[in-house]
């Protein structure tokens, strides 16, 4: 039985060896993705949770969600930081009354989620209702297990 073993074994584990490795493998992925999937998860729902603050006005959540270092660009190319855009929500000509992002697509690369969507908005501008159609992309960056925005740039369609 012993000398069988020895002749048969190195045979044995090279057929089998790939097949186990394979296996692994697609475990491996079937983890990554999943993961992924809970990031991304977790991006919408960040940009969810940004626009909600936008509409509500709610000061303490924009600071919240928004980097430190936020650059904030508009479609007429005016460039905010993280204090003047916070301002612009909250005391600026356009009040929001409702945000929704449309046709979105999330992707991730290591801590950076970038975010593309059709920004549909509806609100005031200075008393007169308005609306808001633009692209945007936004840049969040995970920090402390929460996903914050770095930086956004809205474009004219």
């Amino acid at each position: 039985m012993k000398n069988y073993l020895l002749k048969y074994s190195p045979k044995f584990l090279m057929t089998t060896k790939p097949f186990f490795l394979g296996i692994l493998l697609c475990f491996s992925t079937v983890l990554i993705a999943q993961k992924n999937d809970a990031e991304v998860n977790k991006i919408d729902g960040a940009v969810s949770q940004l626009y909600k603050a936008m509409v509500d006005g709610n000061k303490d959540r924009l600071e919240e969600l928004t980097m430190d270092g936020l650059t904030y660009g508009h479609s007429s190319g005016k460039i905010e930081n993280k204090t003047e855009y916070v301002d612009g929500v909250l005391h600026g000509g356009f009040q929001f009354s409702s945000i929704t992002p449309a046709d979105q697509t999330i992707s991730i690369s290591g801590k950076t989620g970038m975010v593309r969507h059709i920004f549909k908005g509806e609100g005031t501008n200075n008393g007169t209702s308005a609306t808001v159609k633009i692209g945007c992309l936004l840049v969040f960056q995970k920090e402390g297990g929460q996903w914050k925005l770095l930086a956004r740039q809205a474009y004219k369609l």
